[in-house]
């Protein structure tokens, strides 16, 4: 039970990183929840300073969900708890760090939306699956123009790609601890969109075709 708990503390801890705020901080001397729709997260960033910083976010974001579900699931500790279910494993360390982004310890509990790091445990989890749900969010970017719903509709996608998948490929061995936790992501996804899913509602959702570029010219900042 220890070692466990020394796992998700250490997860936590690593997707606790607040990457957009340290970023921003460093390289533009300012706090990214002051600006856009003061999420601090990569999409954010992309509105605010452009997309050299936003791919730089995303990468550390991606491999802080990543690199925890990837070593969980090669620990083969019997003396573990879940230890004989590496699946699991992965799951719980990978989530932890989720929701370490998601609620920083470093930032009073408020981060990002989680997408990047949830597409990172994803990776590690999910390798087949993914460009499927990556393709679903490009398409919906493309035709809207908006990330929070790419991000939702792809989250919708994985359990239904795993369905697919089990249907055409024979051989392929999906353990029902993936399937049930397939099922759940969505739900994730939705919860910490839901002020995005009233925007959309309503009409006042950002599109990324209006993304305004953060520039700093002779010491004056505009957004």
């Amino acid at each position: 039970m220890i070692e466990l708990l020394i796992l998700i503390l250490i997860a936590y801890v690593l997707g606790s990183i607040p990457t957009s705020i340290i970023v921003c901080k460093l390289k533009y001397n300012t706090d990214i929840r002051e600006h856009g729709s003061g999420n601090a997260g990569a999409t954010n960033v992309f509105r605010t300073f452009g997309w050299k910083p936003a791919l730089f976010v995303t990468i550390i974001d991606v491999f802080k969900g990543w690199l925890p579900a990837y070593v969980a699931g090669h620990l083969h500790s019997d003396s573990m708890l879940f230890g004989s279910n590496p699946d699991a494993l992965m799951i719980i360390a990978g989530f932890a760090a989720v929701l370490g982004h998601t609620y920083t310890i470093f930032a009073g509990f408020k981060g990002g939306k989680g997408v990047g790091t949830l597409a990172g445990m994803l990776i590690a989890l999910f390798p087949i699956a993914l460009p499927i749900c990556l393709l679903v969010f490009i398409i919906t970017l493309i035709i809207t123009g908006m990330v929070s719903l790419g991000s939702m509709l792809a989250a919708i996608a994985l359990p239904v790609t795993l369905f697919i998948i089990e249907g055409m490929i024979p051989d392929a061995q999906i353990s029902l601890t993936l399937r049930i936790f397939a099922l759940l992501i969505p739900l994730f996804i939705i919860f910490t969109h839901r002020s995005n899913i009233k925007r959309i509602m309503d009409g006042s959702e950002n599109r990324f075709e209006k993304a305004r570029i953060f520039r700093r010219k002779s010491g004056e900042t505009k957004v």
